[in-house]
């Protein structure tokens, strides 16, 4: 192969793992612009209407040690193909049929299909870019974050231009179509991962470096649910906290927009001065610090400070994510060790995440104050704090 089709070659796969990146978002955050009018035109309890966002994220939790069996099964090119077609299939489905059993089945299959795909695709990074991991993640991390705005910020456009929220939900199903589409042009002929490990004789090294036997698994597993809690209780709740402090609907959409906009240049920034500066634990540290600060502007209730607060906000949301992927590419030498950690990472990781938005209401509609929420935020970023300190820098895993 000429030195320019390989250029072409990667280039093309990098745009297709945004694109399939891109895939893992709008489908859970497109439906909270839609709660109250769902609630109301299905007649629905708030909690009824809640668990169509709370059980995808429980789902990418528990199904996401599916990934490993899945590669071994099927490939990681029939896999990914798989998941893709389910994502849009249950996508549209939601365009077709307003109901509640509809739309519950299939908040828990694409959770399951999310569930697979992250660590598939940490896993095809690995193998295909061994020595850009760092760069390609933040394109990976990117593409959520594109997909998270495009879902969170243009659903209730489409809502309002057609009057039909299942239009609305439904129409994201069109990026399933564009990612099937790239997947095959730039997979063509790619070996699959379980082929590869085959081949190259580590089932025995892939047993003994079984991330359920490993303490550093079990802190990236803490770690990455803490901030994965942290990013879908804060994008849940920011806009009430906003509302409760005086705000109006419109300025309280508008500050989560900013910190959303923010964070997507942020997630795809970060991950470049990584690899230039690989210090983990020192970015983690800058990070959270920056999140403790914002949470202590916004609980002043001052407006100037309260929009300080959400450009402050974005940097920990868009920095810590990327770190917590790489964590696995970290400690792991094979495409299919990096499957492993990443799925068990996250099978805790999103569980943890899934549970958090639902206490905070549960405290909420308890207690009638918000202050509980902003103390529950600032104690998980001093968890993770202390968290920084056991698992370490890059280098300390490397000897």
């Amino acid at each position: 192969m000429s030195q320019r089709s390989l250029k072409h070659n990667t280039i093309l796969l990098i745009i297709t793992i945004f694109i399939v990146a891109v895939n893992m978002r709008p489908a859970i955050t497109s439906i909270g612009p839609m709660l109250d009018i769902i609630r109301d035109d299905l007649s629905l309890t708030n909690a009824k209407v809640s668990l169509l966002t709370a059980l995808p994220v429980f789902c990418m939790g528990l199904f996401a040690s599916l990934a490993p069996l899945l590669n071994r099964k099927l490939g990681l090119t029939r896999s990914m193909y798989l998941m893709l077609f389910v994502i849009g299939l249950m996508t549209a489905m939601r365009g077709l049929y307003s109901n509640y059993a509809s739309l519950l089945l299939s908040a828990i299959i694409i959770g399951i299909a999310i569930a697979v795909m992250g660590p598939l695709l940490s896993a095809m990074i690995k193998q295909s870019f061994p020595e850009r991991a760092t760069s390609v993640i933040g394109v990976y991390s990117f593409g959520m974050g594109v997909g998270s705005s495009l879902g969170a910020g243009l659903t209730a456009l489409f809502f309002e231009s057609t009057g039909s929220y299942p239009f609305a939900l439904g129409i994201w199903a069109v990026l399933s179509v564009a990612a099937i589409f790239f997947w095959r042009l730039s997979v063509k002929g790619d070996s699959n991962l379980h082929q590869e490990v085959r081949e190259k004789g580590e089932k025995r090294k892939v047993d003994a470096l079984s991330p359920w036997r490993q303490r550093k698994a079990w802190l990236y597993l803490l770690f990455f649910g803490l901030q994965a809690s942290s990013f879908f209780g804060i994008i849940t709740w920011i806009v009430p906290l906003a509302t409760d402090a005086g705000m109006s609907l419109v300025q309280a959409s508008t500050l989560l927009s900013v910190m959303m906009t923010l964070q997507i240049f942020l997630n795809l920034l970060f991950p470049i001065v990584y690899e230039r500066f690989p210090k983990r634990r020192f970015w983690l540290f800058v990070f959270l610090t920056m999140g403790l600060l914002a949470f202590i502007l916004f609980w002043t209730g001052d407006r100037t400070l309260m929009w300080v607060s959400s450009i402050l906000m974005a940097i920990p949301l868009a920095g810590l994510f990327p770190i917590a992927l790489l964590f696995p590419l970290d400690a792991t030498e094979t495409a299919e060790d990096t499957n492993e950690w990443t799925a068990m990472m996250q099978t805790g990781g999103y569980l943890i995440a899934g549970f958090l938005p639902l206490l905070i209401a549960l405290i909420y509609d308890w207690t009638g104050e918000h202050q509980y929420t902003l103390m529950i935020f600032m104690g998980l970023f001093v968890t993770m704090m202390i968290l920084t300190f056991m698992i370490g820098d890059r280098e300390q895993k490397m000897e």
